[in-house]
């Protein structure tokens, strides 16, 4: 089991870190929603649960609970730039169909 992230990835968590002044990673994890189901949910952790399963990549620390661990097992999280639009792209190889606009997956 491991969740990773991209070099770029884990160079701009750690500068909203930093910018944040505290935190200890970034949580990754499902939500229930949209047109296919499920939905990414990134938040920044300032305190771990017992119970969440940590992956270190690159000097970031990413912090996975276990609810959504069996739906993003094996996930890649890359940083990319596109035109005038940036943000994260998840490389999920649980995916199954996504939505027209890209927010919500299916398992």
């Amino acid at each position: 089991m491991a969740i990773t992230l991209t070099e770029k990835a884990a160079q701009q968590v750690e500068r909203y870190l930093v910018r944040r002044g505290k935190g200890v990673g970034l949580r990754l994890g499902v939500r229930t929603t949209g047109c296919s189901g499920l939905a990414y949910k990134l938040e920044y952790v300032d305190d771990l649960a017992p119970e969440d399963s940590v992956f270190e990549c690159h000097g970031v620390k990413v912090i996975v609970d276990p609810k959504s661990l069996a739906y993003i097992d094996g996930t890649e999280l890359d940083f990319v730039r596109d035109g005038l639009n940036e943000g994260f792209r998840f490389n999920n190889p649980n995916v199954k169909d996504e939505c027209g606009c890209g927010e919500s997956f299916r398992i």
